[in-house]
């Protein structure tokens, strides 16, 4: 999956401008992606990950 498409699904499911941790699993899952490379498009966009359950972000 490319970035753009990562990064679209990445703001549709932000609250408050920020992606929850669970919804980052979710997304992962669903889509077969890194919760690494999900985090990375984060930070390069300046999105705040919050309420993390393992400590990965």
């Amino acid at each position: 999956m490319e970035r753009k498409q990562i990064l679209a699904l990445i703001k549709e499911n932000l609250t408050d401008g920020n992606l929850y941790c669970e919804k980052a699993h979710e997304i992962a899952g669903r889509y077969k992606i890194k919760l690494a490379e999900i985090g990375r498009i984060c930070d390069e966009e300046n999105i705040k990950i919050k309420g993390c359950q393992l400590g990965c972000f």
